[in-house]
């Protein structure tokens, strides 16, 4: 049986969560909609959804903390789309801080929110183009790290797993895959989100601090993600393919 991608509407106006609901089941998308972070957990408490549309500005829990809830739990691999009621920078900003995967602004055209649904789904699903390791199930081994492609874990040393955002996951695959070559902003951006950065676009730059982050990597001196001045970024460490996962 073809599986139905199933997206879970968070917002608490209920015209919003009706109208997009209803318009993406027109579009073959299968949908269910809470009003707010306790239905949502509810109701992840024993469902799976493909995607989660998160709005940022609700009462109680808004938005941005239920990101950083779902980041740190069971659901941390689950696409997240956030919808912002203010074209406000800071918004967008601490939303990908806490692992959005893609931001829409309201008022917004629901033919617009069903793009970037299937773009997010296509990123997630899809390794970027021009890899270099192909193979799914594979340990690629990184200086004092391991990240195993099949489970998408990153590993110590020791062997503790250290959780990664869908985002961060697809970045540092990028990164992997190819090492010691400066890839600049437009590249990254294309590579993990599918589209081309506007003229103040600091997605990536905040990507990539994240992800420095999760590394212990030290951002005045850095010792894997190197910034190139002008240019973007190299991953400076060599990366070692060890076989297949366990």
């Amino acid at each position: 049986m073809e599986h139905v991608d199933h997206i879970l509407i968070v917002d608490d106006d209920r015209e919003i969560r009706e109208l997009v609901g209803n318009y993406l089941k027109k579009n073959g998308l299968r949908t269910t909609v809470v009003a707010d972070g306790r239905q949502m957990r509810s109701f992840l408490e024993a469902n799976t959804v493909d995607l989660i549309v998160l709005d940022i500005m609700m009462p109680g829990d808004d938005g941005l903390q239920l990101c950083r809830e779902l980041r740190v739990g069971k659901h941390k691999a689950t696409p997240v789309l956030m919808l912002t009621a203010r074209n406000d920078e800071t918004d967008r900003i601490i939303g990908l801080e806490m692992g959005a995967d893609d931001y829409l602004t309201k008022p917004f055209a629901a033919r617009e929110l069903l793009a970037r649904i299937n773009a997010v789904l296509r990123r997630t699903r899809m390794l970027p183009p021009n890899l270099v390791v192909t193979e799914s199930g594979r340990l690629l081994a990184f200086g004092r790290w391991r990240l195993d492609t099949s489970a998408r874990h990153l590993l110590d040393q020791d062997g503790t797993l250290v959780a990664l955002s869908g985002a961060e996951y697809r970045l540092l695959r990028v990164f992997l895959d190819h090492p010691q070559r400066v890839l600049s902003r437009d590249q990254l951006l294309n590579l993990t989100q599918g589209r081309e950065a506007d003229l103040f676009d600091r997605s990536i730059d905040l990507l990539v601090s994240r992800l420095r982050q999760r590394l212990l990597d030290d951002a005045r001196e850095p010792a894997c993600i190197k910034t190139v001045r002008s240019e973007g970024y190299v991953f400076s460490l060599p990366v070692e393919i060890l076989g297949a996962s366990a």
